[in-house]
This record gives C-alpha cells, sequence and structure tokens, in this order.
C-alpha cells in the first residue's frame, strides 16, 4: 500500500504573480499534481514542474457542472495514489475561497495537508489603489463581506455593515459589482450617507487595474461597464487615494 500523499490548501495572491508567498511558490513547485482555480494568474503554472498533473477547477459564475464535492473527491483520489497536491486558489483560501470545506473534506478522509494562507484581494487590491484600509485620522476597522446574489442584503452581517459605514469604519464587499445598485439602496435605506466615498477596483494588483471613485449618490453611473471581478471599497478612506495613488505615479514615471 502507498503511503498518502499531502495536500498544500494554497493561497495564491491577489492576481499579480508577484504576490503569491513564498511557501506558497515552494508548494506549487515540488507538488505531483496541481489543481488550480479559475482567478489565478496562469503564468503561475509555468512555476509547476514540467511533469506535474495540471488540473482545471475554476468553477464560472453560475456554471455547477464542476461540483465542489467533486474538487474534493479529486484531492482526496491523488493523495491516496500517494501524491503531493497543491490546491491553488485565488486569494486566501479561508477568505471565500471554500477553502475550510476543502480542510474538513480531507480531516474526515484521514488526508495529510496543510494551510498556506495568500494575500487577500481584500487587503492588496485596495493597497494598490492607494487607499488604507485604516487610519488613524479616519477609520480603526474594517469588514470584508460578501456581495454574492447568495448573499441576502437584509442579513444581521449587512446591516452590521450599514452600522458600520455610518460610524466611520470601511467596508470592503467582494463578489458584488453585479449588484452594486443594490447594495448602494440597501446602504441608503439604513441612513448611510450618500456623500460617503466609495471607490470600485477592477483588475486589481496590475499596471491594467481600473479603479472609479465616487460617493453613494453617484457609484453606480462611475461604474458602468466595469468589468468584473471588482471589489468594492466603501468609507472615508478612499479619499486618501487622491494623494497616495502610487500605481499611477509609477507607472507614469517608468513611461516618462
Amino acid at each position: 500500500m502507498k503511503p498518502l500523499g499531502s495536500v498544500y490548501l494554497v493561497g495564491a495572491g491577489p492576481g499579480n504573480p508577484d504576490l503569491i508567498t513564498v511557501r506558497g511558490l515552494t508548494c506549487l513547485r515540488e507538488a505531483d499534481v496541481v489543481m488550480h482555480d479559475r482567478l489565478i494568474d496562469l503564468h503561475l503554472l509555468e512555476e509547476a514542474r514540467p511533469e506535474a498533473e495540471i488540473i482545471n477547477v475554476g468553477k464560472e459564475p453560475g456554471d455547477d457542472t464542476l461540483r465542489q464535492e467533486h474538487i474534493q473527491w479529486l484531492m482526496i483520489e491523488r493523495a491516496r495514489e500517494g501524491k503531493s497536491v497543491c490546491r491553488l486558489k485565488g486569494g486566501d483560501p479561508f477568505v471565500f475561497g471554500r477553502g475550510a470545506e476543502e480542510a474538513f473534506a480531507l480531516a474526515e478522509a484521514g488526508i495529510p495537508f496543510e494551510i498556506v494562507p495568500g494575500v487577500s484581494s481584500a487587503i492588496a487590491v485596495p493597497a494598490y489603489a492607494g487607499i488604507p484600509l485604516t487610519h488613524r485620522r479616519h477609520a480603526h476597522s474594517f469588514m470584508v463581506i460578501t456581495g454574492s446574489r447568495t448573499h441576502d442584503l437584509q442579513s444581521p452581517e449587512w446591516l452590521a455593515a450599514s452600522a458600520l459605514v455610518k460610524a466611520g469604519g470601511t467596508v470592503i464587499v467582494l463578489m458584488g459589482l453585479s449588484r452594486l445598485g443594490a447594495i448602494v439602496a440597501q446602504l441608503l435605506s439604513e441612513g448611510c450617507d450618500p456623500a460617503t466615498p466609495v471607490a470600485l477596483i477592477s483588475r486589481g494588483t496590475y499596471l491594467i487595474q481600473d479603479c472609479r471613485t465616487g460617493t453613494l449618490a453617484d457609484i453606480e453611473k462611475k461604474g458602468e461597464g466595469l468589468r468584473s471581478p471588482a471589489i468594492i471599497v466603501i468609507g472615508t478612506v478612499v479619499s486618501l487615494r487622491n494623494t497616495i495613488q502610487w500605481m499611477e505615479v509609477a507607472e507614469k514615471l517608468d513611461l516618462e
């Protein structure tokens, strides 16, 4: 009987392949099997061994043809064959990445595994846009919340998000661009100031990132035509981008 292989649940980071961690890159380079999500930068796959088996397990929005249970089964089967598996996930495995479900399945199956944290897009994308999530004179707390269609905007979590915005904190919404209008309407209905600054950031951490800023009153119009996936940042910290949007400045200097 072959000894069991191990599974590494690796966070690939927010997009830009330079932002994967050293440990994550080591696991990717040493794996026999690489199972990757849709939103990773495919240049990372060039780091895999030439003989490694590459399996695309990415799911398109609304596509249920590849079920989560099948992905978990694949990981377990490859590990039972004695193979080292790198499960390469966008962002951080435990931030809206279903990493906990996969870890639970591995634990129940008796498969050795390791969690390799990644840089979450909730942190990195605003940073690349020159938006700090906290600031001594602006916000002392932040919340990360999903805006996906499966999440009720009337839930206690969203009511807490509205309260945080009103209190001066920062709210980062992932997977919410398609519901931007409903999210804005919900925040306004809960008493958030229409002048609250908002940023929409698409293709974050890349030179081609598209960051649009406005307020709750006008961000829908300013976001027209923006490509998904995108991150929504709500709070007074967005106004600091006017001074510290470092990436655009660096790009301009490179072109001169």
